[in-house]
């Protein structure tokens, strides 16, 4: 049997169908590749055609931005976390036993020392005033009577009418009524005492909190709550502490008689609150955090610290005048020590190691290796190498 080309098989005439899908296929992945490279292209495009500092330039050049060596003092300044601390905290109790009858005070106001707070009904201890002072009253009388007889005896003693036994009775009889009218004035004493007790004032000068207890109350020396507390704001101080190594600078500047200066700042460390003085340092290292409480003064006059308030405390320790100083970012710290790149006058960049010293408000003194007008780089130095080629788009000089 015999085939005609009409006969032939239906696969043979799809096989061009397939070869033509196969093409697309491998156009389409293609395509879809360069549109992922142009994309990674321009995601990852060099810093310089962004325009900031350290991109790269066309033709190699590096963006950077520039300060000068400068010579400016430098403050040396000790930051540590503090507490406002004040210098009296007074818990005001009644000192006798007795109904509260007034309240002087508003919560909150300031007080000055010796300002009546409260009163305690006095009538109980005018009462037993007035009873001791009728004993010593009549005790008095005694004595005075017993001084009379005995000065008769003694006259009558020397005229030989009594015995001499009679004169030795009578005087110790004076010196009895002499210790019971000492007695008699001490309670009296007593009473006058706990009258001034019925009025309680304020032991220092400050500002009186909540009340701890109400007109009518039966008041007595053994509450532990008291009437009122009285905290002394102005001066006001600040405990802070500092790391046992920065201990001897403080301890050497104090000795040669210096007066440093504190600022004590918010708990976000961006907003001054108050300028003082240090007043004083503790007498020993806390072993457990290897640090040590030191003491600042200030006026308080505006009332910006409140007690108890958290604060950052920085110690104006010392300044350094005349300083050779350059920013803090331009200082690279490397394995060999510090350096910098330094700007040449052909706009080139070479590795200088430094010799530094203190730091302080974002500049840090250089000892040797630099000089003043010196053009370090402060930005862009992750792709520099020495010799680079820069453009300069910041100068702080």
């Amino acid at each position: 049997m015999s085939m005609t080309p009409d006969s032939v098989p239906s696969f043979n005439k799809k096989r061009p169908v397939r070869q033509t899908r196969r093409r697309l296929v491998i156009y389409g992945a293609v395509l879809i590749a360069a549109g992922v490279a142009t994309l990674l292209v321009t995601t990852h495009r060099p810093a310089a055609q962004m325009g900031g500092p350290g991109a790269m330039r066309p033709g190699g050049v590096e963006s950077v931005a520039v300060a000068s060596a400068e010579t400016r003092d430098i403050p040396i300044i000790l930051s540590g976390l503090g507490t406002v601390t004040p210098l009296a905290t007074v818990t005001v109790k009644s000192q006798i036993s007795g109904y509260l009858t007034r309240l002087a005070f508003t919560e909150g106001q300031m007080v000055r020392k010796g300002d009546l707070l409260a009163e305690i009904d006095p009538r109980p201890y005018q009462a037993l005033l007035e009873q001791y002072e009728g004993t010593q009253a009549k005790d008095q009388a005694l004595l005075d009577n017993a001084r009379l007889d005995l000065k008769r005896y003694r006259t009558l003693a020397e005229q030989d009418s009594v015995a001499a036994q009679t004169v030795d009775t009578q005087a110790a009889t004076v010196r009895q009524y002499e210790g019971t009218v000492r007695a008699d004035q001490g309670q009296v004493n007593t009473e006058k005492l706990n009258l001034i007790y019925c009025r309680i004032t304020s032991p220092i000068d400050g500002r009186v909190g909540l009340r701890q207890v109400d007109i009518g109350n039966y008041v007595t020396a053994s509450d532990s709550s008291g009437v009122v507390v009285v905290t002394e704001v102005a001066p006001i101080s600040v405990l802070f502490v500092l790391p046992e190594d920065k201990v001897p600078q403080v301890r050497a500047r104090l000795r040669a008689g210096a007066t440093l200066p504190v600022i004590a700042y918010d708990r976000s460390n961006s907003t001054k609150l108050a300028e003082g003085v240090l007043s004083t340092l503790d007498n020993q290292l806390d072993t457990t955090t290897g640090t040590l409480k030191l003491r600042a003064l200030f006026p308080n006059k505006d009332d910006s610290l409140f007690p108890n308030q958290f604060v950052n405390a920085r110690l104006m320790l010392d300044t350094v005048k005349g300083a050779l100083t350059i920013p803090q970012a331009a200082v690279q710290n490397g394995a060999d020590g510090r350096s910098v790149y330094v700007v040449d006058a052909e706009s080139k960049v070479h590795l200088r190691k430094i010799e530094t010293g203190v730091s302080g408000s974002g500049f840090v003194a250089v000892t040797s290796g630099l000089a003043a007008g010196d053009r370090v780089v402060t930005d862009g130095v992750d792709r520099l190498q020495d010799g680079a080629q820069v453009s300069i788009t910041g100068d702080r000089s």
